[in-house]
């Protein structure tokens, strides 16, 4: 048997309660602000626009979607495009406590959303570790045990019977991939059967020309200069990206050396603006990526994550990156009982 026959329509499961409880909480709006977490990904961004879909077809509810931040990865733009540039950059004014909001893929309180404690936050749906301030929302549907916010939304899309359009199986499709890394990382048995769902109503070529964006020739010298900036201890790569032109470039990269062999864990530092970004990386679930990085930042800025994949980010307020990320490395080797002398090996 093929692996896409392993999952029959029917046993993809369809949020019949959740679509229930809230379309009611979303039927008196009369607006709606679409919030995914800052620089959103390709699961944010599909979680967004499922939402805005859904609620469209099913109250006539026209939403809008905005993000904080910046879409600076090659193939998340080349996403953007695909759709139609249904995100619009937003800017501070447009937060008002009279427009409600709906957060995606992120949660009240995480500090990777423009929310404040005067937000109208009206929806919460999102994957990751449950968060209490998640309890001012009138709807809430947090399951961390689902590998993507897309999974999430294709439940609701079909129990409510809607058509769902080319571009939308698409981008849904793509933020499950990406999420779970292929089905290979924090995936679950319903995120599995969403993406082999999708998979035959996808357009092939589209999401083609998306994993194939063109980058700039910078782009392969930050790469190769990472490379020279990276120390092996052990079974851990520890990598400094430098100042980045986007800000997940240091997740992109963390992803990319976690091919390197007898690896058990990837820390990839990058400057971005006035913020430290910190992506950690491991390749099974009985490892706690989260807690790595959330011991590394500290109480210096705020982190989180899953099992193989988290991040952590810390306000640099004028300091050296170089003091801090001396002083973060120094906390990453003590968590890993790697002694605080060791002297990394350089990758090439």
């Amino acid at each position: 048997m093929n692996r896409e026959e392993t999952y029959s329509e029917e046993e993809v499961p369809m949020s019949i309660e959740q679509l229930e409880l809230l379309l009611e909480a979303a039927g008196s709006l009369d607006d709606l602000l679409i919030l995914p977490h800052n620089d959103p990904d390709p699961d944010a961004i599909a979680g967004a626009v499922g939402l805005r879909y859904l609620l469209a077809e099913t109250l006539n509810l026209e939403g809008r979607i905005a993000f904080k931040g910046i879409i600076g990865r090659a193939e998340n733009r080349a996403l953007v495009r695909y759709l139609n540039h249904p995100l619009e950059p937003l800017s501070e004014m447009e937060i008002s406590p009279t427009i409600p909001v709906a957060l995606i893929d992120t949660q009240p309180g995480t500090g990777n959303n423009p929310w404040t404690p005067e937000t109208d936050v009206a929806i919460v749906i999102d994957h990751h570790a449950w968060r209490k301030g998640s309890t001012v929302a009138k709807f809430i549907d947090v399951r961390p045990e689902v590998g993507a916010v897309a999974t999430m939304l294709l439940g609701y899309l079909r129990a409510a019977g809607v058509e769902l359009p080319t571009w939308l199986t698409t981008a849904l499709f793509y933020g499950i991939k990406t999420d779970t890394r292929g089905l290979s990382r924090e995936v679950s048995s319903t995120d599995a059967a969403a993406y082999f769902y999708l998979q035959p109503q996808i357009d092939v070529d589209a999401l083609a020309e998306i994993e194939r964006a063109q980058v700039p020739a910078a782009y392969f010298k930050t790469f190769a200069t990472t490379l020279e900036r990276t120390h092996v201890y052990g079974d851990t790569a520890i990598a400094y990206v430098g100042s980045m032109e986007y800000p997940d470039l240091a997740a992109e990269i963390a992803d990319l050396l976690l091919r390197l062999e007898r690896i058990e864990w990837v820390i990839c530092l990058g400057v971005y603006q006035d913020t430290l970004l910190v992506a950690v990386r491991a390749p099974n679930q009985q490892k706690n990526a989260g807690a790595l990085a959330r011991t590394i930042v500290g109480q210096d800025g705020i982190a989180g994550g899953h099992n193989t994949m988290a991040g952590g980010q810390i306000p640099l307020l004028g300091e050296n990156p170089e003091t801090t990320i001396a002083q973060l490395t120094g906390r990453a080797l003590k968590y890993l009982d790697i002694a605080p002398n060791t002297a990394g090996r350089s990758l090439i």
